[in-house]
């Protein structure tokens, strides 16, 4: 998946951006889980859930000329709670997929750590075990990946001899 986030998710408070990002990449069902007491009233949409195209760019050996890589399908929504006291928080979401259900529930988790209240309890039943979770999924990637490592020398290492030895005789 493209979140070039993932080295950035600490263990600490995360800032908005990096919740954002945790949400986007949280799994359905525990949001589902974790947000169902706060879903009994309906929210004041400011922008319900609608799916679009987004340019994603990329650029040649990480720092060259940026180009156009493709697009890829993007679902947003903003909405404010109808609760008293996150009524003054509005809680946005992008994610990536056709998900609306996704959006709408990162939508009303942003809202929710946007309250003084409610942030603590959001922080450890939702984003501490998505960051676990994206931890262990990374950790899983990497092991994959440390199977198929090669490990390339060269003669000259191998004798001891320096390339530079090589050019100069």
């Amino acid at each position: 998946m493209l979140q070039p986030s993932d080295s950035r998710l600490s263990t600490t408070t995360p800032t908005r951006a990096q919740w954002l990002a945790l949400l986007a990449r949280a799994p359905l069902a525990l949001l589902e889980q974790v947000l169902q007491p706060h879903l009994q009233a309906s929210p004041y949409w400011l922008r319900k859930p609608e799916t679009g195209l987004m340019m994603v760019e990329a650029r040649a050996g990480g720092n060259g000329e940026r180009f156009n890589l493709g697009e890829m399908t993007v679902t947003r929504c903003a909405l404010r709670l109808s609760n008293a006291s996150t009524h003054r928080h509005v809680g946005i979401s992008y994610i990536v997929g056709r998900s609306h259900r996704h959006a709408y529930l990162a939508a009303v988790a942003d809202a929710l750590l946007l309250d003084d209240s409610e942030r603590s309890e959001i922080e450890r039943l939702l984003l501490t075990p998505v960051r676990a979770l994206l931890a262990s999924k990374k950790a899983s990637r990497q092991a994959q990946a440390d199977t198929s490592k090669v490990d390339f020398f060269t003669v000259a290492r191998e004798s001891g001899i320096d390339s530079d030895d090589e050019e100069q005789s």
